[in-house]
């Protein structure tokens, strides 16, 4: 006689494994869309999408990152992420990185990408147990309210982008996204099913980032956005001049947006997920302090025509080992941290609570970002059978390229920007 038994009560169809199978698929989909999205800043022009863009990718990152601990979590005590069978789709996202532009790339990840993540993610909730897999509903929850904005922004960019886009080249982007959609198709997307194992998505190398900063003519396009840059005698200025020089300064950080983008890309494979992370933060930050400026500019009544936007310190990196952006954000961050505390002063006493609450989280960002140049710095030096305290010297040799560039400036570029600051110092005086 066998012995009674209550019945099963059925919650959620995924097992603990299978969970994990599927969480993995989705974390290796966010890790190639934030290296992607990153490794565009520098050839997007549009200085919105510049400033943007990472907000998106680093909530991205975060969701990646979530999903990462998950998997761990489910398979404890492996830490073992292997691609398997999801790599069909994994080839697939990387080689749409390829894109022939921004244009097109950003209506793959738009129109395919973003949309098929946040669908998959409803659908796993659909058939997931809140109450086994609570965690996982927590973050996947949050996911699909950011894609679903993220798609928003970005279809509301496509347009302005289009508007800008000679025939030709729209007629490309639209051929190319046509093709890449009959791919996905083919792969199957992605989903709660282990993508189909089709052929013909060659293997392709890693992204390159543009080595050029693709600018929009919104703005003055220079290459040293203030005289000091290049000409040591002109005063960095007190009152207003300090107000409008910080303010420039900080809207003049995309050269950060763009080469935080170009070394996440570059080093994603090198130093892994913890590292992609940490460059994800670091590239939204640059950001913020951006918008930072550009409001601060805005709000004190100054168009877009008016306002310099240089690019002399990316510029000062091109055919350079990659290694030296990186130290070039380390650099300015551990030169300019200690001037951060005097501007914040100055700014109380003029009674600048905008430009003194700016400078203050400034501040708190970089302190964090110093510890970023160092400790991935250090891990790259040693990857590569380097000294890993040898970090200082990259640091001197990216000094030494940053002067060898402002000696490049002409008298031209000197006359240009001092004619600049002396029209936005008359502007401000008129508004005063």
């Amino acid at each position: 006689m066998s012995v009674p038994y209550l019945p099963g009560v059925h919650r959620g169809k995924y097992m603990r494994y299978d969970t994990a199978v599927i969480l993995k698929r989705f974390y290796l989909c966010e890790r190639m869309l934030v290296v992607g999205q990153a490794g565009w800043l520098p050839g997007i022009p549009y200085f919105d999408i510049k400033t943007t863009l990472p907000k998106l990718l680093w909530e991205d990152a975060m969701t990646g990152h979530a999903l990462r601990e998950r998997v761990f979590e489910l398979r404890f005590p492996s830490r073992i992420l292997e691609t398997g069978e999801d790599q069909p789709l994994i080839d697939f996202l990387k080689s749409v990185t390829h894109a022939p532009s921004a244009l097109a790339y950003l209506m793959v990840v738009s129109r395919l990408i973003k949309p098929a993540m946040k669908e998959a993610y409803r659908s796993y909730l659909d058939l997931a147990d809140e109450i086994g897999d609570g965690p996982t509903y927590r973050f996947m929850e949050l996911a699909i309210e950011e894609k679903t904005k993220h798609i928003e922004h970005l279809e509301n960019f496509i347009p302005i982008i289009l508007d800008h886009t000679p025939e030709a080249e729209r007629s490309v982007a639209e051929q190319w996204f046509n093709q890449q959609k009959n791919v996905w198709e083919q792969v199957g997307g992605i989903s709660l099913e282990t993508p189909y194992q089709v052929e013909g998505i060659q293997a392709v190398e890693a992204f390159v980032p543009s080595e050029i900063a693709v600018r929009e003519d919104r703005f003055i396009p220079v290459r040293f956005y203030w005289p000091d840059n290049i000409d040591a005698t002109f005063p960095y200025g007190s009152g207003f001049q300090l107000q409008l020089r910080s303010a420039v300064s900080h809207m003049n950080e995309v050269w950060a947006v763009e080469n935080a983008g170009f070394i996440l890309c570059a080093f994603a494979d090198t130093l892994g997920w913890d590292y992609i992370y940490d460059a994800a933060r670091w590239l939204y930050d640059e950001s913020r302090h951006c918008r930072m400026g550009y409001e601060r500019l805005k709000s004190w009544g100054f168009e877009d025509a008016e306002l310099p936007l240089g690019t002399y310190i990316f510029d000062s990196c091109r055919g350079q080992d990659p290694i030296y952006r990186l130290g070039m954000l380390f650099y300015f961050e551990s030169k300019n941290i200690g001037k951060k505390i005097d501007r914040i002063k100055n700014f109380e006493k003029m009674n600048d609570r905008m430009s003194q609450h700016d400078m203050d989280f400034d501040w708190a960002d970089e302190t964090i970002h110093t510890s970023y140049g160092k400790t991935w710095l250090s891990a790259l030096l040693k990857k590569r059978g380097l000294d890993p305290d040898d970090y200082t010297k990259t640091r001197d040799v990216c000094e030494s390229l940053v002067k060898e560039t402002l000696k490049t400036a002409t008298p031209e570029e000197m006359e240009q920007i001092r004619g600049i600051a002396h029209r936005m110092y008359v502007k401000a005086e008129q508004l005063l």
